[in-house]
């Protein structure tokens, strides 16, 4: 997983901000200076991949060296992926400002194809792997020292993150209110993202999923 921060920000314990406020100067690799504050911009987008491993399952932190240094891909494919994710995100801060708003964070996932390709994988600039704020009221918010305007996932982690839950072990019951209220942040930012109105997809979804896995000669 490749994941590209264009701002100091979140809550989980693999987030940037988490690992700032916790005191660590030397995150995924990058050295911080003193003083940032939660939501600064950074002067520049960083990757910062992070693996699948150990019992949990959870995200493990790497820094860019490490991908190499643990094999998980040569120097030269690594700088491929990493060229890529930085223009391909490039791309969706782009196409987000000019709907207003503002694509904060993302996270890429890529594969290699039979004949050695690189491939993008998964889902891309959804709310699941990515943050949006708005871009109007950015400034002023973050002047203020309140948190941005969001469309995004990241009111979820808050929540649990007051109930004192980050993502270990068992996470505490929410009420259903809270999964509508993501419901309809994700029907917004697409369609803003979009400028498409929201239609829902059928449901059950498996005899969907099958047929389309299927037209695209994945199953027979």
């Amino acid at each position: 997983e490749v994941i590209v921060r264009g701002y100091i920000t979140g809550v989980t314990e693999t987030a940037l901000w988490r690992r700032y406020e916790l005191g660590e100067r030397e995150i995924y690799g990058y050295a911080f200076e003193d003083g940032l504050l939660k939501n600064q911009q950074l002067p520049t987008p960083i990757i910062t991949p992070t693996t699948k491993g150990g019992e949990t399952g959870h995200d493990e932190r790497l820094t860019c060296v490490e991908v190499v240094q643990h094999g998980y891909l040569d120097a030269k494919r690594w700088d491929q992926i990493q060229i890529a994710a930085l223009k391909i995100f490039k791309r969706g801060q782009q196409v987000a400002f000019a709907a207003g708003m503002i694509l904060v964070d993302t996270k890429y996932e890529f594969g290699l194809a039979e004949d050695g390709r690189i491939m993008l994988i998964d889902e891309v600039h959804t709310p699941d792997s990515s943050r949006f704020w708005k871009a109007e009221s950015y400034t002023e918010r973050f002047a203020a020292g309140e948190e941005p305007e969001n469309f995004d996932k990241e009111f979820i982690r808050r929540h649990y993150s007051a109930l004192g839950y980050r993502g270990e072990g068992e996470p505490p019951v929410v009420e259903s209110d809270l999964w509508v209220q993501a419901s309809q942040r994700y029907i917004d930012i697409y369609e803003l993202l979009t400028r498409r109105t929201f239609v829902p997809a059928p449901y059950p979804v498996n005899p969907r999923l099958i047929a389309n896995l299927q037209k695209s000669g994945v199953l027979s």
